[in-house]
């Protein structure tokens, strides 16, 4: 399931036909090689479907945008090559202090920061903080993630996103659908989350729910 919030009452929703150019230029010149792998073409279908998914929160590429528990960078790597400056990207990572598993999986992230120029534009920050001034962001976007917060640390991740965002600011969520009715307890240890408590949460927090796409929705 994908989400699309916005903060308070502004309620226009867009595409960025900005980035689908930008998209489909990549795209492009990988097809005008003379040959071209299975892998590579598997790749670009890929990055495809994932700028899509990016594509319907409206993401521009001068905006600032907080992307929440980037884990390994998958989302980010594409992020990080569409926004450029006056934009900037602000990965809400782990905390290192959080014990040895979320240190060792921020230092990873952090090793793939320092390995390329792409990045530059990239800021790090825990996740269990404030991430941002208030009011100083133009979206919150997160990728199947919600699972891994249900309870407590849902309510604050949501709280603080709300808190960042400008006044009409995107709030996008990705995430595995559970289906009605599923209780917490499946909730927590399926990975799946129903929509119902999605939207709730968001709601609670003063989000206004916009729309949803089935782009990488699963008829079964």
């Amino acid at each position: 399931m994908i989400f699309f919030f916005v903060k308070e009452s502004f309620s226009l929703f867009f595409i960025s036909f900005n980035f689908m150019v930008w998209l489909f230029m990549i795209l492009s010149a990988s097809f005008k090689e003379s040959a071209i792998s299975l892998r590579t073409l598997i790749v670009k279908l890929v990055l495809l479907f994932k700028s899509l998914i990016i594509s319907f929160f409206g993401i521009k590429s001068d905006m600032t945008v907080v992307e929440l528990s980037p884990g390994g960078g998958w989302y980010t790597e594409i992020l990080a090559n569409y926004i450029h400056y006056p934009g900037t990207l602000i990965a809400a990572h782990f905390n290192p202090d959080a014990g040895d598993y979320y240190a060792r999986s921020r230092g990873r992230f952090e090793e793939k920061m320092e390995s390329s120029p792409v990045y530059g534009r990239v800021e790090l920050v825990n996740i269990d903080s404030e991430l941002a001034e208030p009011s100083s962001i133009d979206a919150v976007i997160t990728f199947r993630n919600l699972h891994n917060w249900l309870g407590p640390q849902m309510d604050l991740i949501f709280s603080n996103s709300y808190k960042a965002l400008k006044s009409g600011g995107v709030f996008g969520i990705v995430e595995h659908r559970a289906k009605p009715g599923t209780s917490m307890e499946v909730m927590k240890k399926s990975g799946y989350v129903t929509e119902e408590l999605a939207i709730e949460i968001a709601e609670k927090h003063g989000f206004k729910f916009v729309a949803k796409s089935e782009i990488n929705a699963n008829p079964k």
